[in-house]
């Protein structure tokens, strides 16, 4: 049987074997503290990005929870896209607010802002827009929309390491922007996250999030400490760290492998809904859109193609329940399919899959 080829692979050397034994030799595991190479990691991924300043976490989803939780969120409204991970709209709820759901714009599967207009209210307090796949949604029209309304603009940089929006990297550009490094992801770990802040309050939104990832405590004098408001257990251990500045380094070189793979999809697959290619891209995704997706995606697995589904519309979940309609994200939902996508992949794997879609098309 031809070997599997995966929807999605970390892309490991020696680099990292080494990283991770040396913390393990090291006997310095964690800190909530953020010292050692979280704290170095942090340095070097705000200075990677170009943000004012940057908060290690434990994950994508913690990172938004964190970002939402400077905002006085409570029984107010934050706008965010349906098509998205079940965390986007989650976030909201953890800070007592309510996501409005807006519908995507059909040739990037990212937020549309001519929807997100119609949409806001007295209590709109955010915008929460998601690079989806790693493409850059329409900032700047989102920017304009935030300083006419005076909401705050907070991204969801899950898909976007590395990813640019006019010569500037994603995570320069909101009053606070997530990411996720899951194992999965463009930089990846065993589990770890990152807040970028910018603005004028930058450095105080820092030291709150400082706090607020590790149970609220402060005020830290060798072993003795304060707790002067609520926090949560999600500070990024070394390890992670550890893994991440090696992946940093290779970051750029493995979004270029991306992109490569990316202008072959989009030059060579015949079908008519399919990613765009743009530079500005990261590529975490590449999606399709196909006719009877489970008769696609059996196809794909039956020659050892992994596939997936990304995503079902949070608006749909019977958590949200939400009766609104969204055209563009539904139409998308129910044929959108990822192909693999990642630095692992081979030309030849390439050359397969791409004949494979363009056979069943």
């Amino acid at each position: 049987m031809a070997k599997k080829i995966k929807l999605f692979d970390p892309f490991v050397g020696k680099e990292e074997k080494t990283a991770v034994l040396e913390v393990l030799q090291s006997g310095f595991w964690a800190s909530g503290a953020g010292t050692g190479k979280v704290l170095e990691f942090e340095n070097r991924f705000n200075k990677y990005v170009g943000s004012d300043n940057c908060i290690a976490v434990n994950n994508g989803t913690s990172a938004l929870h964190l970002a939402l939780s400077l905002l006085d969120v409570t029984n107010r409204e934050v706008i965010v896209p349906s098509m998205s991970f079940v965390s986007t709209a989650n976030a909201v709820l953890y800070n007592g607010g309510r996501p409005v759901f807006a519908d995507v714009d059909p040739k990037t599967l990212c937020i549309d802002p001519d929807d997100i207009k119609k949409l806001i209210r007295k209590k709109t307090v955010a915008i929460l827009p998601v690079h989806f796949g790693g493409m850059p949604c329409r900032l700047d029209e989102i920017i304009e929309i935030c300083d006419k309304y005076d909401i705050t603009l907070i991204e969801d940089a899950a898909h976007a390491a590395g990813s640019t929006f006019k010569n500037k990297k994603i995570g320069s550009h909101g009053k606070a922007v997530c990411f996720s490094f899951h194992p999965v992801k463009n930089l990846a770990m065993p589990t770890g996250g990152a807040v970028t802040l910018n603005g004028s309050d930058s450095a105080s939104n820092a030291d709150t999030l400082k706090k607020r990832r590790w149970c609220g405590i402060s005020d830290r004098k060798d072993v003795l400490y304060n707790v002067t408001e609520i926090g949560w257990n999600f500070y990024m251990n070394e390890f992670s760290a550890a893994i991440g500045l090696v992946q940093l380094t290779k970051l750029d070189s493995m979004n270029k492998r991306r992109k490569t793979i990316a202008r072959r999809y989009y030059n060579e697959i015949s079908l008519d809904s399919k990613m765009e290619y743009d530079d500005n891209c990261s590529f975490h995704l590449y999606w399709i859109q196909v006719k009877n997706r489970p008769r696609f995606i059996s196809h794909m697995k039956k020659h050892n193609i992994q596939t997936g589904v990304h995503y079902m519309p949070i608006h749909k979940m019977s958590l949200y329940g939400s009766k609104v309609r969204l055209p563009h994200t539904e139409n998308a939902s129910q044929k959108v399919v990822s192909l693999p996508m990642h630095p692992n992949l081979t030309e030849s794997q390439v050359t397969q899959i791409i004949k494979l879609v363009n056979k069943y098309a």
